[in-house]
């Protein structure tokens, strides 16, 4: 795994993105297009906006698929993932095909069999990803399933990841949020070709640590990424505060 650290949440967003476009250009221009998945949550808000100015991507060109979605709220739900991706990435510059999760189907196991389904056509050549706060990644919550080979789950979100929804201001209460959501599994994740994590800001500094120096263990999901052959983790000064001298 590679760690880049950068002086800032900024700085650590554009060298992301800048690595994260180029996984783009070049599944591009080795296949005729490119399949990506994305995270949200607000650590990934400057990601976003340095990716979606940047003009060398053919976004015609591309498939995209969301890592999670709460179950039981609509896409115009404030929360809603599926709008976060709409303002942030897909009116932005429109994908050329966009699956999202269906978060308020009447049967989740269903919802599951759909997306797995479609996102089994092919390979996903580069995944955007970022960490939570109590290590997971996407709502793999520890323990996290690192065995399970169906590319989505439904997953039940543990205290500490609702109440970091509440911390950051997407609802008002923890009991506001759902206690379940669709998520991409870990081995799904893994798949990809190429992974590129973008985890900026103090609050992140313990799962980073866990994630780059603890011990490969579903208790500390992120622990996983270690494993993968082209892994890029893009820190800034307060997430790697934890992190000793011979990390990275």
């Amino acid at each position: 795994m590679e760690i880049v650290r950068e002086q800032d949440k900024a700085a650590t967003s554009q060298a992301a993105a800048s690595k994260a476009s180029s996984a783009l250009r070049k599944a591009i221009d080795r296949e005729g297009a490119a399949r990506f998945c994305v995270a949200t949550g607000s650590s990934q808000f400057d990601f976003l906006q340095a990716l979606t100015s940047d003009r060398s991507i053919d976004w015609s060109r591309t498939t995209m698929f969301h890592l999670d979605e709460y179950t039981g709220i609509s896409e115009n739900h404030p929360a809603s993932f599926r709008r976060y991706l709409r303002e942030r990435l897909v009116d932005r510059v429109q994908p050329g095909e966009v699956h999202f999760i269906r978060g308020e189907a009447p049967d989740a196991q269903a919802e599951c069999r759909r997306i797995s389904n479609l996102i089994r056509k092919g390979p996903i050549d580069v995944a955007f990803i970022g960490i939570g706060e109590n290590g997971h990644l996407a709502f793999n919550d520890p323990p996290a399933d690192f065995e399970t080979e169906e590319p989505y789950i439904l997953v039940t979100l543990d205290t500490a990841c609702r109440q970091q929804q509440v911390s950051e201001g997407w609802f008002a209460t923890i009991d506001d949020v759902p206690a379940h959501a669709i998520s991409m599994s870990i081995r799904q994740i893994m798949s990809a070709e190429s992974i590129v994590c973008t985890v900026p800001g103090i609050r992140k500094a313990e799962a980073v640590r866990n994630c780059v120096e603890g011990e490969v263990t579903p208790l500390h999901p992120s622990s996983i990424l270690r494993t993968h052959a082209d892994c890029h983790l893009y820190l800034d000064l307060d997430s790697a505060s934890l992190l000793g001298t011979s990390s990275g």
